[in-house]
């Protein structure tokens, strides 16, 4: 059974950096391309960021870019998010996903290509 748990999320102060995890099992980690969503009150869904099976291939929303950087540990089936001078805008539930098909998806932005969910974990920014 594939599963991914986010983990690392929190209330920090505006200015101030959080980094999420997310831990994956049941699938072949290392050949899995994994992105990272959020979502806040009343909007949609919004990509990232994400990064290729085989890296150092990265792709980041523009609020991101910049701030925010991706990794992975593929001996530790884990990929991060470090999120840097974080705003109250960047408030939201941040969602690990991982596509099966990565290499061939034509684009790491769209959450439809993405075969794998975690539950998401809370990231809250105060002013």
């Amino acid at each position: 059974q594939v599963q991914l748990v986010e983990s690392g999320g929190g209330l920090v102060q505006a200015g101030g950096s959080l980094r999420l995890s997310c831990a994956a099992s049941g699938l072949t980690f290392s050949n899995y391309r994994m992105g990272w969503f959020r979502q806040a009150p009343g909007k949609e869904r919004e990509f990232v960021a994400s990064i290729s099976w085989s890296g150092p291939r990265s792709d980041y929303a523009d609020f991101a870019k910049g701030r925010f950087t991706i990794s992975r540990d593929n001996a530790k089936n884990t990929v991060y998010l470090q999120m840097n001078t974080l705003s109250p805008e960047d408030t939201a539930v941040y969602y690990c996903a991982a596509d099966r098909n990565g290499a061939y998806s034509p684009t790491p932005s769209e959450a439809l290509y993405y075969d794998y969910w975690g539950q998401g974990t809370q990231v809250t920014v105060s002013s």
